[in-house]
């Protein structure tokens, strides 16, 4: 196994943006505790099965909405060879294969642990890059099964679903019970309504902010496993360069699952930074650049 690169700057980050999502949310427990009632728990308690349900079953879903399949190695003998290699060389069992039927190219992975992980490349990715550039990509998405990236955005977006519920609740049902009841209760449930608005819109920015980290150390872990930085730097290119030629209704049909994409499908002209799930690709491609030459020395 090669030794893995380790960005202290990028670890750094990461682990700022945990700090504080995890200030944020013991003042949003705190505030629930002081001023919360009981349906606020039970509130919690169906956020905490419901992100339970998504993390236990998120690979199957993610298979489902995209319409992909596994694959036998008798089906796509190349394409398990090249995982199998790569995960020898990146210490990690052998992941699920599956191949989805698709004009954007595109990859993804998915599963809560390194035993139960799906690699999926779509048939339009196989047919646009290289076998260099495919290994890459593909090396790319084993980083984010070694980095339990899944687990992690779970982990960091529990109590932002949790607020979220607590703000649509409050939205749609109301803030009070009786009248005796929302002339006593009234200020705690704006209370409890404002900082649950907060914490949502506040933790959603940090958990972009995270998946953007997650992207790039999935890049530099392709890298450090295929040992060629340039390769996937050529396989964004090429992805970004074929994606902007797909029709905007093909990219509006997956765009539920840009999280999990190297490269989010995108319909519109225009996307603000702070809302993205990924770091552009021209940030990406000068991280690699930058760690080609550092490989050099």
């Amino acid at each position: 196994m090669k030794k893995w690169y380790r960005d202290y700057g990028l670890q750094a980050r990461m682990v700022l943006t945990m700090l504080l999502l995890a200030g944020l949310y013991l003042i949003f427990l705190v505030v629930l505790s002081e001023y919360g009632g009981i349906g606020t728990y039970g509130l919690m308690v169906f956020a905490g099965f419901f992100l339970l349900i998504q993390f236990f079953f998120s690979d199957k879903f993610a298979l489902w909405s995209m319409g992909g399949r596994i694959v036998s190695e008798q089906e796509e003998p190349r394409l398990h060879e090249t995982v199998s290699r790569l995960c020898a060389i990146a210490d990690l069992p052998k992941p699920k294969i599956a191949i989805v039927d698709s004009n954007i190219p595109n990859a993804f992975a998915t599963g809560r642990s390194k035993d139960s992980a799906v690699v999926a490349v779509t048939t339009s990715l196989k047919q646009k890059l290289s076998q260099p550039e495919l290994e890459a990509v593909l090396a790319h998405e084993l980083s984010h099964v070694k980095n339990r990236d899944m687990l992690v955005i779970t982990i960091a977006s529990f109590l932002s679903t949790v607020a979220f519920f607590l703000v649509r609740n409050m939205l749609f049902f109301g803030m009070g019970g009786g009248n005796r009841d929302r002339d006593r209760g009234a200020g705690a449930a704006i209370i409890v309504f404002v900082i649950s608005l907060a914490v949502w819109i506040i933790s959603f920015l940090l958990i972009r902010a995270l998946s953007r980290y997650r992207e790039f150390a999935a890049d530099r872990g392709s890298a450090v496993i295929t040992g060629q930085p340039k390769h996937l730097a050529s396989a964004l290119m090429t992805i970004s360069g074929v994606m902007e030629r797909v029709p905007s209704r093909d990219l509006r049909e997956v765009e539920g699952m840009n999280a999990f994409f190297i490269i989010p499908a995108i319909s519109g002209d225009l996307i603000m930074n702070l809302f993205s799930t990924h770091p552009t690709v021209g940030a990406r491609i000068r991280a690699l650049e930058d760690m080609e030459r550092k490989m050099e020395f």
